[in-house]
């Protein structure tokens, strides 16, 4: 399998392109690495005008990473006016001014030129400098237009293979080298259909954890949530992963309506020290302590899970409006219909004397304000939940609200 990048199974990029000279490099490395960064960028012609280290020059081979076609095929000249001799067209790189009245243009103008130039046959040299001290006057007098590069006035100096990179990065671009590889479309976006059926599932779920509040707000709270996904424009796949996570979270490891951290057991258990320590008030205040209404609802018992599970899927009680675990005055009830003013209780298959008080004194204070009060046995609730729902039901009828 190739490794960074570099494909020798795949076909040389071959294509009329500039030449790129160096004037006097002074070391070996940077000719390798010049090398390299030609042959990335399809480029093939480099002439070395009085190398400083000789040539051919080891330290280059090294450096070049493979690029040696590019090395193999320099040529050496004497001079740099030996070097441009056929050439029609003649760039030179500096970051110094030079004081010459000769047009100065960006590395990318420079490409669009050479490209046009180059299309129409002509031979088009690119000349960079010494690493030390860059192109001489009378260097920079051989050329046709000067290139520089928007840099840091105070650091301006590149190094000779970084500059090199540049220009021919440039050239790439105008010779019409696109981007090699795109984000792959494993997945086609969605439809709209798959994403109202997302919607609708995300929007029941919220709706049972009572997001949508307060009730005037619910229709811009809908759209600003379709808008959050419809902005991502999810792929089919992303929608299919958006419902496994939401059923995840609406059903929690261990069924739905779980999602909290304690067991059937361990819930009823909490229920049972709230009851015996005044229903979690502490002194002072009238109502239950703040967030525990929440903390019940996250952690149902068995018989609350099975029978909210089964009552949320129960035509017959659907809007009904029930909610569960919700504070009424100084108590917390199991479920409660404010619009039918009933509540259901469901009741232990054994608790203690403090226990029963309490539920007593909370159907007391419910009754006084006219709530009805539908007793369901949890462990009945638990065995045959669809027969406690059709006691809820005949209850309803019975009062008038069927």
């Amino acid at each position: 399998m190739p490794g960074a990048g570099t494909d020798k199974t795949k076909p040389w990029l071959v294509t009329p392109a500039p030449i790129v000279v160096l004037v006097e490099p002074q070391l070996g490395e940077n000719i390798g690495a010049a090398a390299r960064v030609m042959a990335n960028f399809g480029l093939s012609r480099l002439c070395l005008v009085r190398p400083v280290q000789g040539w051919p020059n080891e330290k280059a081979r090294v450096m070049a990473a493979g690029a040696d076609c590019v090395l193999d095929a320099a040529i050496l000249c004497e001079s740099l006016a030996a070097a441009i001799a056929d050439c029609t067209f003649v760039l030179a790189t500096t970051a110094r001014r030079h004081d010459q009245a000769k047009p100065v243009i960006s590395a990318e103008a420079a490409a669009a030129e050479m490209a046009s130039r180059i299309a129409a046959g002509e031979k088009v040299a690119v000349v960079f400098g010494r690493e030390r001290n860059g192109l001489e006057n009378e260097e920079i007098a051989l050329a046709d237009r000067i290139v520089t590069l928007p840099v840091n006035p105070a650091f301006a100096s590149l190094n000779l293979a970084q500059a090199v990179a540049i220009v021919c990065y440039e050239w790439f671009k105008q010779a019409g080298g696109g981007l090699p590889f795109s984000m792959p479309q494993k997945s086609p976006p969605a439809s709209k259909q798959q994403l109202a059926a997302f919607f609708a599932d995300l929007e029941r779920e919220l709706e049972k954890v009572e997001f949508f509040r307060p009730p005037e707000k619910s229709s811009t709270m809908r759209i600003n949530l379709r808008n959050i996904f419809t902005r991502m424009q999810p792929t089919q796949q992303d929608v299919r992963t958006l419902h496994g996570v939401l059923t995840a979270i609406a059903q929690g490891r261990k069924g739905p309506a779980r999602g909290g951290v304690l067991d059937a057991a361990e819930a009823q258990r909490l229920r049972e020290l709230i009851a015996e320590h005044g229903g979690g008030r502490v002194p002072r205040e009238r109502g239950p302590v703040r967030g525990l209404s929440r903390l019940l609802r996250r952690n149902p018992t068995e018989a609350e899970r099975v029978l909210w599970q089964a009552l949320v899927n129960d035509r017959r009680l659907a809007g009904r409006g029930f909610k569960r675990q919700v504070p009424i005055g100084p108590h917390i009830v199991d479920l409660v219909s404010f619009p039918m003013r009933c509540v259901v209780d469901l009741v232990p298959e054994a608790e203690s004397a403090a226990a029963a008080a309490a539920r007593a004194e909370k159907r007391a204070y419910l009754a006084a304000r006219g709530y009805r009060i539908i007793a369901v046995d949890a462990a009945a609730a638990v065995a045959n939940p669809r027969r406690a729902l059709d006691a809820i039901v005949a209850e309803l009828s019975s009062a008038g609200g069927g």
